[in-house]
């Protein structure tokens, strides 16, 4: 049996301790994305996470049906760890959790799936 391929929707979902983990113990921000659309969601992410130092664990409540596949991959672009779906049972929302990276990739501010440009 071989592992599945990262870039595969159930390798993007697939617990991992850390998102076990990350379900058991409280954020260290949670973002409220109810309503919200990829680019928003992104946007909103981007600045609540701002100032928060590296390891910070945030959980993201989202109705955004693209969520499982977006976030993974504004992960993956950015450098945080994507740690998955967290079990919430009072919520009708999703709630996705990730770790913060010491060093994220920058975005372009208008355009999250974008990395901003090279400053010299």
């Amino acid at each position: 049996m071989t592992a599945p391929d990262a870039a595969t929707p159930d390798a993007a979902n697939a617990a991992t301790p850390d998102a076990a983990k990350a379900g058991t113990t409280a954020p260290d921000l949670t973002v409220d994305g109810t309503g919200l659309l990829c680019v928003q969601l992104l946007l909103r992410l981007r600045a609540q996470i701002a100032h928060l130092p590296a390891g910070a664990v945030v959980h993201i409540h989202t109705t955004d049906p693209a969520a499982p596949l977006d976030l993974p991959a504004w992960c993956h672009l950015t450098g945080h760890a994507y740690l998955g779906q967290v079990p919430y049972e009072a919520t009708d929302r999703e709630v996705y959790a990730l770790r913060l990276t010491s060093a994220p990739v920058r975005t372009r501010p208008d355009h999250p799936w974008h990395p901003a440009p090279a400053t010299d």
